[in-house]
């Protein structure tokens, strides 16, 4: 579902309630300081939400919706070589997981990331899948047909963990490279390294990423005031 497609009402409680769990915690936060943030009364957010629980588990969704519809995927053409289209998925990850903008939705999505919730399973099977089901796609036209599916689900995740490490360990990759070092650490620059890195672990498909160029980078839509 899009975000436009939602309930004026249950929308603006859901990003009342977003700042709120953002800010405080899910623990922390409470359903009186939601309503009054959105002004709204608790008999709304039970007709919509039916408990806390719920509200912050599609708060959570509603965070990562509209992260990714703040950011999509490159449409590609028929014809794009595999190697430009993976290219392409590593810097709209990073472009996602590397965005600094201090936002309700990013501060929600590193709180459930340290402290993982029963929205993760709802997130994986609705919103994250389907990402992953493109870059399986991806790598099954570079992989040798007859690779098991424990290798394929190990590559892709094996290039999305290099995308999650400058996240998740975002400070400590700063305290132990000098400064001038860290500040290159942008997507452009991080897409171009994992994409070579990447390619060269999957050399059976004989392909020299050492010579290879980087494509030219895919445009990034933002949505104006969306991720506001």
């Amino acid at each position: 579902m899009s975000v436009n497609a939602l309930d004026d009402t249950k929308l603006r409680i859901l990003e009342a309630a977003g700042r709120t769990f953002a800010d405080r915690g899910f623990r922390e936060a409470t359903v009186r300081d939601i309503c009054q943030a959105a002004g709204s009364n608790i008999a709304s957010i039970n007709y919509h939400f039916g408990d806390k629980e719920r509200l912050y588990i599609e708060s959570v969704k509603l965070a990562h919706r509209e992260m990714l519809q703040n950011t999509p995927l490159p449409q590609w053409p028929a014809g794009v070589p595999a190697a430009a289209k993976l290219h392409g998925f590593i810097y709209t990850f990073l472009c996602r997981v590397l965005n600094r903008d201090d936002n309700w939705q990013r501060r929600l999505m590193l709180r459930e990331i340290a402290q993982p919730s029963a929205a993760c399973e709802e997130l994986a099977r609705e919103y994250i899948r389907p990402q992953f089901t493109v870059l399986l796609g991806i790598l099954d036209e570079l992989l040798p047909t007859e690779t098991p599916d424990v290798v394929r689900h190990r590559t892709a995740f094996s290039i999305v963990g290099q995308c999650l490490h400058y996240l998740i360990a975002g400070p400590i990759v700063r305290w132990l490279v000098p400064p001038e070092e860290a500040a290159l650490n942008v997507p452009e620059q991080l897409a171009a390294h994992i994409w070579r890195f990447s390619l060269a672990a999957l050399s059976g498909i004989g392909v020299d990423a050492a010579k290879l160029e980087v494509p030219q980078l895919p445009r990034i839509a933002q949505t104006a005031g969306a991720a506001s």
